[in-house]
Formats: structure tokens, C-alpha cells, sequence
């Protein structure tokens, strides 16, 4: 149950963002609810492919089409009357990764599968999301962005998440640890402007 309520809590907040990705770009209504769609579902799809979970997870349960458009809607109805914050857009998909990253890893883990398939499909999920919205809304992807903590934060919070349940970590306890380490280090990283070093090939003159 705490699994499925922070899946639709994810959902929810990435849809957030995908509306407000999508209200920034000027998209009409469809624009909105199709960015709300593919930046809540894109990592969780893709997980379930690469998984083959049939059927994926928002076919199986429509609860979560119903949650991305009433997120969507909620969005598009607070930003009709209150300017969102500057920081708004970051900041929920912080939220969004951060909660996606840990139920993927839980997801994934329940397959019996080894520690860094484990983290890998963790990442997606929480990272591939995002991905596609910024594809579609023409910017450059977060995950590719230069010295950018993005999936970086995704693998230190499953990292922790598994870690903590091999020194004998209760999975309740683990899970909300992963997630606020997901979830500090990439606001920390929005906040405090902290990037990664990049590695650049200087051509010669």
C-alpha cells in the first residue's frame, strides 16, 4: 500500500511538472494534458517494457490517467490566478524523482533481480520521465545537461535504499531514506548551484 501511494504521489507531482513545462512553452490544453501524461508515466513505461510487466502499470490500474489529470487540471487552474514560484517546476520534479526512483528500485527488486539492474531501473523510472518532456518542450534532456545532478541523485538515493536493507535496515525506514536523499541532494544541487565536474576534449589550434 505505501508502495502504490507513493506511486501515485510521483505521478501527481510530475504531472505538475509537466504541466507547468507545457504551460511555459504556450501549449494549448491538449499540449498541457499530453506533457502532464508522458513526463508522469515515460520512466514507469519504460520500466515495465524492459521489464516485460504486462500489462504496464497504467493500463492495469487507471487510477493513475485519473491522477495525471487531475493533477494537470489543478495546475492549470492555481496558475490561472497565483504566478508559481521561480524555483516551482525544479522543485517538483525533485519531488517527482525522488519518489519514482524508489518505487522503481522496489519494483524492480521484487523480481529478485541483482543490485545494479536494481539501480538502473530505478533511474529510469525516475529520470526517463522528465526526459521525454524535455524532448518534446525542445530543451536539452536534465540527464544530459552539462556537470547537471540529476540521475546522479536517482543512484545515491537507491544506492542508499539498498545498502541500508543489506546492513539489516527495515524497508520502511530504507525506502524514506532513499527518497530524502534523492530529494536533498538534487534541491541541494538546485539551491546551492552545484554541478559535477565536466569533461571537455579541447581540439587543437
Amino acid at each position: 500500500m505505501i508502495l502504490y501511494i507513493a506511486g501515485l504521489l510521483g505521478v501527481a507531482v510530475f504531472a505538475v511538472s509537466g504541466a507547468l513545462t507545457a504551460g511555459r512553452k504556450n501549449f494549448d490544453l491538449l499540449g498541457v494534458a499530453v506533457i502532464a501524461f508522458v513526463t508522469a508515466m515515460g520512466g514507469g513505461t519504460l520500466r515495465d517494457l524492459l521489464l516485460d510487466q504486462n500489462p504496464i502499470f497504467w493500463i492495469r490500474d487507471t487510477t493513475y490517467l485519473y491522477v495525471v489529470l487531475g493533477a494537470a487540471a489543478a495546475t492549470l487552474v492555481y496558475v490561472r490566478f497565483n504566478k508559481p514560484p521561480q524555483l516551482s517546476l525544479l522543485i517538483a520534479d525533485a519531488l517527482g524523482l525522488a519518489l519514482f526512483t524508489i518505487g522503481g528500485a522496489q519494483i524492480a527488486e521484487a523480481q529478485g533481480l541483482p543490485a545494479v539492474i536494481v539501480i538502473f531501473m530505478a533511474t529510469i523510472t525516475g529520470a526517463m520521465g522528465g526526459v521525454i518532456r524535455d524532448v518534446m518542450c525542445g530543451e536539452i534532456p536534465m540527464l544530459i545537461r552539462p556537470g547537471e545532478l540529476y540521475a546522479t541523485t536517482a543512484i545515491a538515493g537507491a544506492s542508499v535504499y539498498l545498502i541500508l536493507q543489506e546492513l539489516g535496515v527495515a524497508v520502511n525506514i530504507a525506502a524514506p531514506i532513499g527518497m530524502t536523499v534523492v530529494a536533498v541532494f538534487r534541491i541541494a544541487s538546485i539551491i546551492l548551484k552545484l554541478r559535477l565536474p565536466v569533461f571537455a576534449v579541447r581540439d587543437d589550434a
